[in-house]
């Protein structure tokens, strides 16, 4: 039989059973000393008695535990980690584990062997800030959190596309991605992108909490009062009538900003296993895969059962595309011309209302690169001139029968006058 041997626990046990079974003292002094009841005191003594030394010895000491993993199933486990999830985290591993290879065992048992294996490596908590807790709102589309991330999303694959930018809003109070969506990069052009898609799905919000990125915000002291300053971005939203909150710090919009540490992770490799290395096979699979499932696991019930989204109307619809483009002002010209980018347009003759020369018109660059100008609310006719036109001497206001060189001749009665 395997020598167990005793702790110093059970070595004190073993001194006052002996000394109890031999009348040295009696029971309630030996539940004293050990700071046991009596009634354990004599179940170790009638242990003692039985087994000898044994009976005091713990009797799972040097059994195999029911909970422990066979060590040709853990060998199996640590080989399959090594060659396709070397860079998975424990949860992750598990559930690839369970889903590919029918291997079902918790997230903290395979901790356990990644760990013991020196896969996973423990990570130190450190000692984070203090930051106020704010409640979440309470209805479904109250605020929505936005940002975008760069990230190395294809790690790799497409050379053509070391890093792209993941656009995303989350909403508040129910913690679900509202929408998603991989472009270049965070320009006005994207984000203008990105909301009209998610009014068309899900409608107007009531807030977005965003950073000061110069895209949706222009940091400039007079920025507050001069509505000249206001961003593209900040003029589409006050159109829709959506309120913006900027962050002064990411802790403070931290709901979107723990999304992006969750997905630089997690759809990272989901996008490896799918073998997707270009921005419309991500966007698909976003749309159709990884946020229906990230939204199931992870998302919460709002306090209240409102759906503070505005409904899109016709009236609205319609004007979306010009919502969503860059607005400039520009004057037209005797000539009625408007010059835009190097580019110059004639205006029509028949205009939907009077149009006077210098007249201040408003440039709408669509998202498909095409332009509208635009003039108190109604939209001119005009088409793009091959060329700049040639200037020309400005057509006088009141039309004469003589002309601009014409002198009286001498019997003219002018000449006839005199001060005399």
């Amino acid at each position: 039989m395997k020598e167990r041997i005793m702790t110093t626990i059970e070595r004190l046990r073993l001194t006052v059973i002996e000394g109890l079974t031999d009348g040295l003292i009696n029971g309630t002094t030996a539940a004293t000393r050990l700071n046991l009841s009596i009634r354990q005191v004599k179940r170790l003594k009638a242990s003692f008695v039985e087994n000898g030394h044994d009976g005091l010895i713990h009797g799972s000491r040097g059994k195999t535990g029911v909970r422990k993993v066979d060590i040709n199933l853990e060998n199996n486990i640590v080989k399959i980690i090594n060659d396709k999830y070397h860079d998975f985290g424990p949860l992750m591993s598990s559930e690839k584990l369970h889903e590919f290879h029918g291997i079902s065992l918790s997230s903290e048992t395979i901790r356990a062997i990644m760990i013991r294996n020196h896969i996973w490596k423990s990570k130190k908590k450190k000692r984070s800030k203090y930051f106020s807790w704010r409640e979440r709102r309470s209805s479904y589309g109250e605020l929505q959190q936005f940002d975008g991330s760069y990230h190395n999303w294809f790690e790799g694959r497409n050379p053509l596309l070391p890093e792209v930018c993941l656009l995303a809003s989350i909403d508040d109070a129910t913690g679900r991605i509202t929408h998603a969506k991989f472009d270049h990069n965070e320009s006005i052009e994207a984000s203008f992108s990105f909301w009209w898609e998610y009014i068309i799905k899900n409608g107007i919000p009531g807030e977005i909490y965003l950073d000061k990125f110069s895209t949706y915000k222009i940091n400039h002291p007079m920025a507050v009062d001069n509505t000249e300053l206001m961003t593209q971005f900040k003029r589409a939203m006050n159109e829709l009538g959506v309120t913006l909150i900027s962050a002064n710090t990411p802790q403070a919009k931290g709901r979107i900003e723990r999304l992006f540490k969750t997905l630089q992770d997690r759809l990272v490799k989901e996008m490896r296993l799918a073998n997707i290395n270009n921005i419309e096979d991500a966007n698909i699979f976003l749309k159709d895969k990884f946020v229906p499932w990230f939204n199931s696991r992870y998302a919460v019930v709002a306090k209240s059962n409102n759906n503070c989204h505005r409904t899109l109307d016709i009236s609205t619809t319609a004007k979306l595309s010009g919502i969503f483009s860059k607005h400039y002002t520009r004057g037209i010209n005797n000539d009625f011309t408007v010059q835009y980018k190097t580019k110059w347009y004639q205006l029509k003759q028949i205009q939907p209302l009077t149009v006077y020369k210098t007249d201040k018109v408003l440039i709408e660059e669509r998202l498909n690169n095409t332009i509208e100008i635009k003039y108190k609310d109604r939209y001119l006719n005009f088409f793009e001139l091959p060329e700049k036109p040639l200037k020309v001497n400005p057509s006088p206001i009141v039309l004469t029968e003589h002309k601009s060189n014409w002198r009286p001749p001498a019997d003219h009665p002018w000449r006839q006058f005199s001060y005399a």
